[in-house]
């Protein structure tokens, strides 16, 4: 439990300082945004909460302004810890390397109010800050109150999460051509970065999909490419690993450990390595890496995939036994027109035509015919006669399917390899998607028959189960035990927990991916799962922890290309002008990277007047298929010695330190800033 924990004062009669950050949100991705700016990116901070309990965890006896500040007090307490081990102070107060020794729950501002109003934004020192999170789940709130934010201050940078991907589109357009009236003159390059949309859905859905497949890869696109990292076992005795393009971590130490935990920020010497250097990654031995596996040409966005193809095939409305008896008819029919060619001696043509009408009852007797040709128009009016409740079978069974095409499919029974798919909120239809995208089979269980992913999942037939995970018989129903893993994404803890010991009592070796938000609980969940079974993979993510760096970094106005979860650290991947950042600008690739806090990828070699300036975004989906890819522009395949220069743009992977680090000397190093 978190412990009692002092209430803090409103600090109504503080006035913000110009250029501090205004988070504003009604759950844990509010919290965990304005840790990472504060602990991190070391921003003046002011969080504006609700007042009263966490609407999704009415549980909890803390109200939301408690649970901010037990968070502010865990993180403020680990970066001391960290910096007193360092030793070694800078300037500004922050420990060398990763403390902080101004950090604490004074350094973050929190105010309390149910709505972000006009008054209640003048209040945070909107009028003067650099930049505005609104991070509440309520899609409609967050586009209120951007509008009164732009009206306030047009300079203000914007980043908003919103749900919905066309409004969202439609509302970065509106601010920013808002912002560009209220400035004329603008420099193009801050207003791509004054309005950015987000998604927690969309930035976590990746890793969480990636859990469910073999090898643990993880996605990131740029520039119509896609970058794949995946987790690789340590070597054998004898063996020497493959480092792939280039080794991104090395995996904690207790990995291979039956009572190990996934490593995370305060794993200490135990915990995973972001961006090793070769000697480090030649000295480990018995740990598993993350290495940067393939670069391939990503393919245009396109609908996902339905399961069973587009259409209505013929499997899906009519049953197996009705076509087994269908063809048994059609070849009855085929014996019978060859028994008339070779009896009769006649034409092929008139043959079929006989034995047609002596099918359908039609023909006239044959009287003073052969024997044999009697004998075929017997055996054909009795096939004849099977014809009749055939046909009012395919009628019956096709009606039906056309009664519950609009229904939710029920997992088939020859279903396995599958994966099984719990909570259907916004995660849960986000991850769905990405699966479908990837061809993987999926069953879904879901307690709510109106939730917000049942119609996609009706519309991608996707087989469902409407129950509660809880209870007994519903994960049998979405056959568990031929399951190749389970994604327990429902937003309670318990929940999760609950249905993952059910489904491992049930098939032991199954892997399993379960959302929860608690690192502690987190680490003593993985720790008991593994004990248990240390045969079976297990993974816990929080989508707050996933989506909060990138949230952050759209703040200080960088473009994130994506996240890698690393055990339960977060890399990142971003694009970055060299212009303004002394680590990078004069340096030859080589020596740009740092060990531990970035590492350069790619260097965008188009003229900077052609450069897309969104990386992430995928060529537009062309039906036909005709049209060529566009050419990307991007350079793997770099030279060590390369030196860069002020108009590159490069792609780079980086801690959330590091970046924070390149951020930081960049802002300090432009002038009135």
């Amino acid at each position: 439990m978190l412990g009692f924990v002092p209430p803090l004062p409103q600090q109504p009669g503080r006035p913000p300082s110009s250029g501090h950050m205004i988070v504003c949100g009604d759950d844990a991705l509010a919290r965990r945004l304005a840790v990472e700016l504060r602990f991190i990116y070391g921003e003046r901070v002011t969080l504006l909460l609700p007042p009263g309990r966490d609407a999704n965890n009415p549980e909890t006896p803390l109200t939301q302004r408690g649970r901010a500040a037990a968070l502010f007090g865990r993180m403020s307490a680990a970066m001391n810890r960290a910096g007193n081990g360092s030793g070694t102070t800078g300037g500004n107060g922050a420990t060398g390397g990763n403390g902080d020794t101004n950090a604490g729950v004074e350094a973050v501002r929190i105010m309390e109010a149910p709505e972000p109003s006009d008054d209640v934004l003048e209040e945070a020192g909107i009028d003067r800050a650099a930049a505005l999170a609104l991070v509440y789940d309520d899609d409609e709130r967050n586009i209120r109150a951007a509008l009164t934010a732009r009206r306030l201050n047009p300079r203000l940078r914007l980043v908003i999460r919103l749900y919905n991907r066309k409004l969202g589109q439609h509302l970065e357009e509106l601010l920013d051509q808002a912002a560009a009236v209220a400035m004329p003159g603008i420099d193009p390059a801050l207003l791509d970065a004054s309005t950015t949309v987000l998604s927690d859905a969309d930035t976590a859905a990746p890793a969480l999909a990636a859990t469910a497949l073999t090898g643990s890869s993880k996605i990131i696109q740029a520039e119509g490419l896609l970058l794949r990292a995946a987790e690789r076992p340590p070597p054998r005795p004898g063996e020497s690993a493959d480092p792939g393009l280039c080794t991104l971590a090395l995996l904690s130490s207790t990995t291979n450990d039956p009572a190990g935990a996934e490593g995370s920020d305060s794993s200490g010497d135990e915990a995973p390595q972001l961006l090793p250097d070769e000697r480090a990654v030649a000295e480990a031995t018995g740990r598993g890496t993350v290495v940067l596996e393939a670069i391939s040409r990503a393919d245009p966005d396109r609908p996902a995939t339905r399961m069973g193809g587009r259409g209505a095939p013929l499997s899906q409305i009519f049953s197996r036994r009705l076509r087994w008896s269908a063809l048994g008819f059609a070849l009855a029919a085929v014996a019978l027109v060859i028994a008339s060619l070779l009896t009769t001696k006649d034409t092929a043509l008139h043959s079929t035509y006989l034995t047609l009408l002596d099918l359908l009852g039609m023909n006239d007797p044959a009287e003073g015919a052969r024997p044999a040709r009697q004998i075929i128009q017997i055996l054909s009016g009795i096939a004849g006669l099977l014809l009749l409740p055939l046909l009012i079978a395919a009628v019956l069974e096709a009606f039906g399917t056309l009664r519950t095409a609009s229904s939710l499919r029920r997992p088939p029974r020859g279903l396995s390899g599958h994966v099984v798919l719990l909570g259907l909120g916004k995660i849960g239809t986000r991850v769905l998607v990405r699966l479908r995208e990837l061809d993987i089979p999926v069953v879904v269980v879901e307690e709510d028959p109106e939730a917000r992913g049942i119609p996609l999942a009706r519309s991608m037939h996707v087989p469902t189960v409407i129950g509660d995970v809880t209870q007994e018989g519903v994960l049998e129903a979405a056959k568990i035990r031929r399951a190749h893993a389970l994604l327990a994404l429902t937003s309670i803890d318990t929940t999760n927990l609950e249905a993952t010991l059910y489904a491992r009592s049930v098939k032991p070796d199954l892997r399993v991916a379960l959302r929860l938000y608690d690192d502690e609980f987190a680490t003593a969940v993985y720790r008991t799962l593994r004990t248990a079974h240390p045969g079976a993979l297990t993974r816990s993510r929080s989508v707050s922890h996933l989506a909060a760096p990138s949230f952050a970094v759209a703040m200080m106005g960088r473009q994130i290309l994506g996240a890698v979860p690393v055990e339960r650290k977060v890399m990142l991947f971003a694009a970055l002008e060299v212009a303004g950042h002394p680590q990078l600008e004069g340096h030859t690739v080589e020596q740009a990277f740092r060990a531990g806090a970035w590492r350069v990828l790619a260097i965008d070699a188009t003229p900077p007047a052609d450069r897309n300036p969104d990386l992430a975004a995928l060529p537009p989906f062309d039906p036909e298929g005709d049209a060529a890819p566009p050419p990307s522009g991007l350079v793997w395949d770099l030279h060590p010695g390369y030196v860069l220069r002020a108009q590159d743009r490069v792609v780079i992977a980086a801690t959330r330190r590091g970046l924070a680090e390149l951020l930081r000397r960049q802002r300090s190093a432009v002038p009135g800033r």
